[in-house]
């Protein structure tokens, strides 16, 4: 029986080689024998609400039986780590990838208040074994020091520091779909 992933894309576009698209298929290609991914159209990706996503992401998670694996791309990880450290969730979580997530209210370019974690977020997060975080040196989109904020928060995860300066991981991400089949 294949594994299951449930991706969060990103915000903006979803459409063709736009979005997270291309790193979906990316996976899917790489883990096409023994994963199932799952990658819902999130509600107004170019307008984003916490509260539409966080519905969304509540009938996802629902359907869901056993273990699953949790990606968050972008936007898509900062809505998993809000929604799992303030809400129960029953599904035993086997991984938690967040990707080039911002942390909201870092800085004043990004102060969505919606999105915002809760101060002790981490604190408050269900039993995850493990957690990774990826995230781009020099990139332009999501400044590096969102990293290093989420990386000093949970301690436990490890932290994949990416040469370059990609967001949006087209050609897709190696180091990923090893830590995804090292679980």
């Amino acid at each position: 029986m294949n594994k299951t992933i449930l991706f969060i894309h990103s915000a903006g576009p979803q459409g063709p080689n736009q979005g997270s698209s291309n790193l979906i298929n990316y996976l899917e290609q790489e883990l096409e024998n023994s994963y199932q991914i799952i990658h819902p159209q999130m509600p107004a990706p170019e307008d984003p609400k916490y509260d539409q996503w966080k519905h969304q992401l509540e009938k996802e998670l629902s359907l869901l039986n056993g273990e699953a694996i949790l990606i968050g791309h972008s936007l898509g990880g900062s809505v998993l780590l809000k929604y799992l450290s303030e809400h129960s969730c029953k599904l035993t979580i086997r991984g938690l990838f967040i990707l080039a997530s911002p942390y909201w209210g870092l800085d004043e370019e990004w102060q969505l208040a919606d999105f915002m974690l809760q101060h002790h977020f981490a604190d408050k997060l269900p039993s995850i074994a493990n957690i990774f975080l990826y995230h781009s040196r020099n990139e332009k989109i999501v400044p590096f020091a969102h990293h290093q904020a989420y990386a000093k928060k949970l301690p436990q995860a490890a932290a994949r520091q990416i040469d370059g300066d990609r967001h949006l991981f087209h050609d897709g991400l190696a180091v990923l779909v090893d830590d995804i089949k090292g679980l």
